[in-house]
């Protein structure tokens, strides 16, 4: 079984789908060792997130569920600037940046969505 066959949220399953095309991105991208550095980056930043959506399930409080997808969006909005890196040097094509920008776009906004609606239903500041 899928470890995503047993999640519930949006959140949740797009940020996992997500992690896995960038691990399959990565592994596509003939580079030198002196730019792996720069889809390690990517690497991280983009599998980061969903890692960070997968802990905040079972925080400890309302406020700790907001201090990590505060995180995952901090990394999910580095993942932009390294796909932005990726396309501006032409190790990715238009086609395949525009299909990750538009779904790292989309976990952005829900990750703000939900950091914004625990925060006003908890009244965490």
């Amino acid at each position: 079984m899928s470890y995503i066959q047993n999640a519930h949220s949006p959140l949740t399953k797009k940020s996992y789908h997500f992690a896995i095309r960038i691990v399959n991105m990565v592994k596509f991208i003939n580079c030198s060792p002196k730019e792996y550095g720069m889809l390690n980056q990517v690497f991280r930043s983009g599998t980061a997130i969903g890692a960070l959506v997968s802990e905040a399930v079972y925080a400890q409080s309302p406020a700790d569920f907001v201090n990590k997808l505060s995180i995952a969006l901090k990394e999910c909005n580095e993942t932009l600037y390294w796909l932005n890196i990726l396309h501006d040097t032409e190790y990715v094509s238009k086609e395949q940046y525009d299909s990750m920008n538009t779904d790292c776009q989309e976990l952005l906004a829900l990750l703000i969505a939900s950091i914004k609606t625990t925060k006003q239903n908890k009244e965490i500041k």
